[in-house]
């Protein structure tokens, strides 16, 4: 019985161990982007995974991408971005959690409380569909995690890095105000193959600097983000000017 017990107690340290220390020592190691205070990236995780996948395809990408400060960019973009991508992004905190609750399923009634057992029961639900589904997680990003997967990750569709995002777009959310997060996003979004920013977007689909873009453009600019390589000016232009048209709309509503 006493080995017995010593064998258990040995076991349930190592259990907390294992189910405290990892994830505790994984989120310590995550990203901590204090230094983007100051600091404008040169290139950026997202880039170099391009830049790896073209060449894994026997192909050399050249990377479009220059920096603009926010102050010097159309106000039309920055607008037409956030209606675009993210309505909610001045009041969230880096993470929309009525989108994810959306994207995981959640169907208990809002708002949701701790005291009320059917929304626990809701959430298992929405935990359960989460982990069955974790290879194909959707989008509904806000910007702020957009840019934490710009700066540090890669597209691929799992829990892991959708749970590491949620985390860096924390950190950025705690480190920097909104119009950094926005500059550097916008900076760093991709709207084309090998085409990084709205500078190098303007330039290259339009011939102006993005100071110059006009409210049409910038709605071009920001339907082109959900699938920048496969729906833009000069590849399904069709589909992007659906988008264009909608977010043009949303402009023309907004005070």
């Amino acid at each position: 019985m006493k080995r017995w017990r010593g064998r258990f107690k040995r076991g349930l340290r190592w259990g907390l161990v294992i189910g405290i220390g990892v994830p505790m020592l994984a989120w310590l190691l995550l990203p901590w982007p204090l230094s983007w205070r100051w600091r404008d990236p040169e290139s950026t995780s997202f880039m170099k995974y391009r830049i790896e996948q073209a060449a894994e395809q026997g192909a050399d990408l050249g990377i479009e991408y220059d920096w603009v400060p926010l102050a010097r960019m159309s106000p039309d973009i920055s607008r037409a971005v956030i209606l675009a991508e993210d309505q909610r992004f001045r009041a969230h905190q880096g993470v929309d959690w009525e989108a994810v609750a959306e994207e995981v399923g959640y169907d208990g009634e809002p708002p949701f409380s701790w005291a009320h057992p059917a929304d626990w029961v809701a959430v298992a639900r929405a935990v359960v569909r989460a982990f069955r589904d974790r290879g194909e997680i959707k989008g509904r990003s806000t910007l702020t995690q957009q840019l934490a997967k710009n700066l540090y990750f890669t597209p691929e569709r799992t829990l892991r890095r959708k749970a590491g995002e949620f985390v860096v777009a924390r950190r950025l959310e705690r480190f920097l105000d909104k119009d950094r997060i926005l500059e550097l996003y916008l900076n760093t979004a991709e709207f084309g193959p090998g085409i990084f920013g709205v500078e190098a977007a303007s330039r290259h689909y339009f011939g102006v600097g993005s100071s110059r873009l006009d409210r049409r453009q910038a709605a071009t600019l920001a339907a082109i983000l959900p699938h920048p390589l496969t729906s833009n000016p000069e590849r399904n232009p069709g589909e992007m000017a659906w988008r264009r048209d909608r977010i043009l709309g949303l402009m023309g509503g907004a005070s």
